[in-house]
C-alpha cells in the first residue's frame, strides 16, 4: 500500500513510518525538515512540505493509497490552529485526488471533560489543570474534527490519552469516545493508525486508544508530557 505520513518526523509519526516500512508498505513521509529525519529504507520517501501549505499538501498525497496524520502541537503554542488548517488543506488535497482513506489523531482532551470512572483527585486536579493548559490545542482539534467528518471521505479519527514512549505494541484497547484509561503509548498509537488505514476499520468514527499494560504513574507523565511543555503526538 502507498502511504503519504504527515508529521512523520513526530515521536508517533517515526514509529508509524518504520512499521509501516517493516510491514512492506511503500512510505512517503512528509517533514518541513528531512535532514533531521532518521530513517532510510528502499521504500520510503521523504518529502520536505509544510502540512498549513495548501500547493505542498496537494503535491505530497498524490499517487497515495491512503493518508495518515500525526500532527501536533505542544502546549503553549502559538500556532494553535494547526489541527483545523492542516485538515482542510489535506481533505482538499485527498478530494482533488481520489484518495478516500484519512486517518488522523487528536487527543481524548476534545470534548473538554474529564473521563469517567476516574479517581476523585484525578478528575478534580489532573484533569481540569491539563485542560486549562491545553485549551486552545483542544478546541482546534475539535474544528479538526468537524472538517474531517464533514470531509465525505472514508475517515477515521483516532483519539489517544496520555501519551508515553512504550517499548513495544501491546494488547490495547480501541473504542468509542470516554473510555477508562490515562495512557497511550505512542507504539500502540503507530499500529493503531496503520490498522485503521491498512484494514479500513471504524470507518467514519471517532475512537479511543488506551493502553493498558505496562503504563506508567500519572506523576511520571504528567511531568514529563506536561510541564515540559506538552507532547507531541
Amino acid at each position: 500500500m502507498k502511504l503519504v505520513i504527515f508529521g512523520a518526523n513526530g515521536p508517533t509519526g517515526r514509529f508509524t513510518t518504520a512499521q509501516a516500512l517493516a510491514e512492506g508498505h511503500a512510505v512517503t513521509a512528509i517533514t518541513r525538515h528531512p535532514e533531521t529525519f532518521p530513517l532510510s529504507d528502499e521504500s520510503l520517501s521523504v518529502t520536505k512540505a509544510d502540512a498549513l501549505d495548501p500547493d505542498a499538501v496537494h503535491r505530497a498525497v498524490a499517487g497515495h493509497d491512503a493518508v495518515i496524520s500525526t500532527l501536533g502541537v505542544p502546549y503553549g503554542s502559538e500556532a494553535p490552529t494547526t489541527f483545523s488548517v492542516s485538515a482542510a488543506n489535506i481533505v482538499k488535497a485527498m478530494t482533488a485526488h481520489r484518495i478516500r482513506r484519512l486517518v488522523c489523531v487528536t487527543s481524548t482532551g476534545v470534548p473538554m471533560k474529564p473521563p469517567p470512572g476516574e479517581t476523585l483527585i484525578y478528575r478534580k486536579v489532573v484533569v481540569p489543570m491539563l485542560l486549562k493548559m491545553g485549551r486552545p490545542l483542544y478546541e482546534d482539534g475539535g474544528r479538526m474534527e468537524e472538517i474531517v467528518a464533514r470531509s465525505g471521505l472514508d475517515w477515521t479519527v483516532i483519539r489517544p490519552s496520555g501519551l508515553f514512549d512504550g517499548d513495544q505494541v501491546t494488547s490495547y484497547t480501541v473504542g468509542a469516545p470516554q473510555m477508562v484509561g490515562r495512557f497511550t503509548s505512542r507504539r500502540d498509537l503507530a499500529d493503531a493508525l496503520l490498522r485503521e488505514a491498512v484494514e479500513g476499520r471504524n470507518l467514519r468514527s471517532v475512537v479511543e486508544v488506551i493502553t493498558t499494560e505496562d503504563t506508567p504513574s500519572v506523576y511520571r507523565v504528567f511531568l514529563k508530557e506536561a510541564l515540559r511543555i506538552g507532547s507531541k503526538p
